[in-house]
């Protein structure tokens, strides 16, 4: 027990300990409902209704395939997985080596990291996004799941917009997608999300939208 605690609170491990504590505080406070679940996706623009930074922790979770997880679900898988790894490579690896360079292999091991750590975290939850994106209610029951033509040059979060052939003249919606020019002027786009705040669609390809 000790020479675990000693690991797992000594560099680099323990940056990853210390992300893990936080996360397991907040699932015991959300728990006892004493802070709002959906505090932190507001925040770091989970919903995608915000710029800068958070957008692009919005776009990052998006291009693992993890639309609609919760960020701090997502960010407690990556802080374990690192924390993992980071523990065994100190065990096997870094306790064997002379101060200085366990420090620079240290730092180096707890950046490399996070690339295994979001492989498997996308891995895992993939199917946990496609649950939700399935359990979530629609705004507008009439119009989720439909195919839209997009109609501008391109789709971002902040701007976007698409035809729905409603048998008359035509709808014209606003929509959004978190991955930058995936969408260009003919596309073919599902409408899977009502973005109440932005008053515009979230949509992915049909392609995708059939794998959900």
């Amino acid at each position: 027990m000790i020479d675990f605690l000693k690991t797992a609170l000594t560099f680099p491990t323990l940056l990853y300990s210390i992300v893990l504590a936080v996360c397991v505080a907040y699932w015991l406070l959300a728990a006892t409902g004493l802070i709002d679940t959906d505090g932190p996706d507001g925040l770091l623009g989970g919903d995608g209704d915000t710029g800068g930074e958070a957008s692009g922790i919005a776009a990052m979770i998006a291009r693992l395939g993890l639309s609609g997880v919760p960020v701090m679900i997502v960010l407690t898988v990556l802080a374990f997985l690192g924390w993992l790894g980071t523990y065994f490579v100190h065990l096997l690896l870094l306790q064997l080596l002379p101060d200085l360079l366990r420090v620079l292999v240290g730092l180096a091991a707890a950046v490399v990291m996070l690339v295994p750590g979001a492989i498997v975290a996308s891995l895992l939850l993939r199917p946990l996004s496609r649950l939700l994106l399935r359990l979530r209610p629609p705004a507008e029951p009439s119009i989720l799941g439909r195919t839209a033509i997009v109609s501008t040059p391109s789709v971002d979060t902040h701007y976007g917009q698409a035809t729905v052939d409603d048998g008359g003249a035509g709808l014209v919606l606003q929509i959004r997608d978190d991955q930058p020019v995936r969408f260009k002027r003919g596309d073919r786009v599902v409408l899977i999300e009502y973005l109440g705040a932005r008053h515009a669609y979230r949509v992915v390809s049909e392609e995708q939208f059939k794998n959900l």
